[in-house]
């Protein structure tokens, strides 16, 4: 047997964002059931960044991303997120195919964020707030467009030529440079920053918004005022991940939320055993800390079409 190569280029093009929605949605949804498998990430922390060992298995599919988060990294022309994921056969352990996992990254975490948006959001949001103005606003805005019909995006970044490119990147959209505040003012919210302390206030927090807590994805990271936490209705990906760093990780550290205040789990609500939104007025959060089922089901995904299509390069490694 051979293993498959897939590179970033190659990846691009296999991915499509409402396929990735699906799969990504089934396997939240087996997930929640038993019949998906998903121990805990493993961190390393270097000096300028870290990496995580993300294993995880869906029904036919096992695998594992070793993915890294190195904020310098645009600086000397590399993403801050890269990855490769090992696709194995689950019957006999093979390596079926090493790929990119960075563009699988990408898609899963704006396609999960989007799936969220779905239970979560008032069915007639038409504002998109996106606080950071990196590949994942790009990709949140593309996975939300295919759900919700969007008027207006409200973008914030730090850096006002982030917002430049992105605008001009969707010259289909309306999309308005704004304050945080204005953003965070907006029907959906994607909070995709890399914050160490709250980028959005509860002051600014309007009843009925959801927001998507994406940027806060390990410990020490933060994005909202814990405050907003005590005001809304908190969903996971994973207890045990969003404890140790998710966004509620810091609120959880100083006594300011409770691990028992978390209403539920994303699959958990896509499995009908929990109502997702109950109330229109209702704040309602998704605190995202991207699992390793949403990576291996794309895998999966992307293996078995690139194998339909063949032409990919392949070695016999093993």
């Amino acid at each position: 047997m051979n293993t498959l190569f897939l590179s970033k280029s190659d990846m691009a093009k296999l991915l499509q964002m409402d396929e990735v929605m699906r799969v990504v949605e089934q396997a939240f949804r087996d997930y929640a059931v038993g019949q998906a498998q998903m121990p805990p990430k493993a961190y390393i922390h270097t000096s300028n960044g870290d990496f995580r060992a993300m294993p995880g298995a869906v029904p036919g599919a096992v695998g594992i991303k070793w993915v890294n988060v190195h904020p310098g990294n645009p600086k000397l022309g590399l993403p801050t997120v890269m990855g490769v994921v090992i696709y194995s056969d689950p019957d006999t352990g093979y390596p079926l195919a090493i790929m990119d996992a960075t563009e699988i990254t990408a898609y899963r975490t704006a396609a999960t964020s989007a799936n969220a948006s779905k239970y979560l959001a008032r069915s007639d949001s038409h504002t998109l707030g996106l606080i950071g103005a990196g590949r994942q606003a790009y990709m949140h805005l593309q996975s939300h467009a295919l759900v919700f019909p969007l008027e207006t995006i409200r973008l914030y970044d730090v850096r006002p030529e982030a917002v430049e490119a992105f605008i001009n990147h969707f010259p289909q959209f309306n999309v308005k440079k704004a304050s945080a505040e204005e953003a965070a003012a907006s029907d959906i919210v994607c909070t995709l920053t890399p914050a160490t302390s709250p980028v959005v206030k509860a002051s600014w927090v309007r009843p009925g918004t959801h927001i998507n807590a994406v940027g806060a994805d390990a410990p020490g990271k933060q994005e909202l005022d814990p405050k907003i936490l005590e005001m809304a209705q908190v969903v996971v990906d994973d207890l045990v991940q969003a404890c140790h760093g998710g966004e509620i990780n810091v609120a959880l550290r100083q006594g300011l939320f409770k691990k028992e205040q978390v209403w539920g789990t994303l699959g958990e609500i896509i499995a009908g055993a929990k109502p997702g939104r109950q109330d229109a007025q209702a704040i309602t959060i998704f605190d995202s800390t991207g699992l390793a089922i949403e990576d291996v089901a794309v895998a999966h995904l992307v293996y078995r079409k690139a194998k339909e299509r063949g032409g990919y390069p392949s070695l016999e490694i093993v």
